[in-house]
């Protein structure tokens, strides 16, 4: 069973970084590939970030390639996205979520998902 938590939301300035993590609080997280969405008000969930079962491969969207970065440590059963040079448009509610044979970029690839943290970036 997989249950995803996401903590690290917050407001931030334009220009500013933050950081969200996900913990699973089951067994079988390095099982999976995680991926980070996010959805802004009134508009559709979209790919963010994916990061294979090991870490070794990451994959982003071309909104935030350079700026965001996705890392995972099977440990503790954590994946993180660290963002960097926030703009207003970032601003979302950031979900992640499990892959069982990704990462894929699409939602319906995904089988697991957590119930979001709000990130606010203020211009």
């Amino acid at each position: 069973q997989v249950q995803l938590v996401e903590s690290g939301g917050g407001l931030v300035q334009a220009g500013g970084s933050l950081s969200v993590s996900c913990v699973d609080s089951g067994r079988t997280f390095s099982s999976y590939a995680m991926g980070w969405f996010r959805q802004a008000p009134g508009k559709e969930r979209e790919f963010v970030a994916g990061i294979s079962r090991s870490g070794e491969g990451t994959y982003y969207a071309a909104s935030v390639k350079g700026r965001f970065t996705i890392s995972r440590d099977n440990a503790k059963n954590t994946v993180y996205l660290r963002m960097n040079s926030l703009k207003p448009e970032d601003t979302a509610v950031y979900y992640c979520a499990a892959d069982l044979f990704g990462p894929g970029t699409t939602l319906r690839e995904y089988k697991y998902w957590g119930q979001g943290t709000q990130v606010t970036v203020s211009s």
